[in-house]
């Protein structure tokens, strides 16, 4: 599949094959494509926690509520940012990171380096919904510094939602002025 074709057929995928598992090797290459995005700085904060347990899959529901379809995917990966890693700055009169910015750019190639493989995912939003990375920060154990991002479910497709109509919008691009 060329770039192209995978930016305009991927979808998110809710219902997964319980029959079909993706391999280690197959979840590898995936995943160090989502580290092949760019970043701030190319600080690289990232850091993806993989479960297969149904147990935490199926308790993602009680803590972010729109992930009940996590139970049946064969794969969680929670896409993490260290926050100690990332570019940022604190000073008195300005302070910000790009943690987010870079865990996203890092979720859309985890998506596209799946959708390529023939694999459904599911981006489930965390932050910034700050009771959600709490929450999940303390069920997952995750050192101070790391802060969840992102769930993403990820399966064979039990079934490929179809494209949605009317996403190229050309009164959305504005050339030279608005």
């Amino acid at each position: 599949m060329d770039l192209m074709e995978g930016l305009f057929t991927r979808r998110s995928v809710r219902k997964y094959d319980p029959d079909k598992t993706i391999s280690k090797e197959t979840l590898t290459e995936i995943l160090k494509a989502a580290q092949y995005a760019p970043t701030a700085h190319n600080k690289q904060p990232w850091e993806f926690l993989v479960v297969d347990d149904k147990e935490v899959m199926a308790h993602l529901r009680s803590i972010q509520r729109w992930t009940s379809f996590a139970k049946d995917a064969d794969k969680v990966v929670f896409v993490c940012g260290d926050v100690d890693q990332s570019f940022s700055r604190v000073k008195e009169d300005e302070t910000w990171s790009f943690v987010d910015v870079d865990c996203a750019l890092a979720t859309q190639n985890l998506l596209l380096a799946a959708h390529a493989k023939g694999i459904g995912t599911c981006y489930c939003g965390c932050a910034p919904m700050q009771k959600v990375v709490d929450t999940l920060k303390e069920y997952l154990n995750l050192p101070k510094n790391v802060r969840p991002f992102a769930i993403v479910t990820m399966g064979y497709p039990a079934e490929v939602p179809p494209e949605p109509m009317g996403r190229y919008k050309e009164e959305k691009i504005h050339w030279g002025k608005w």
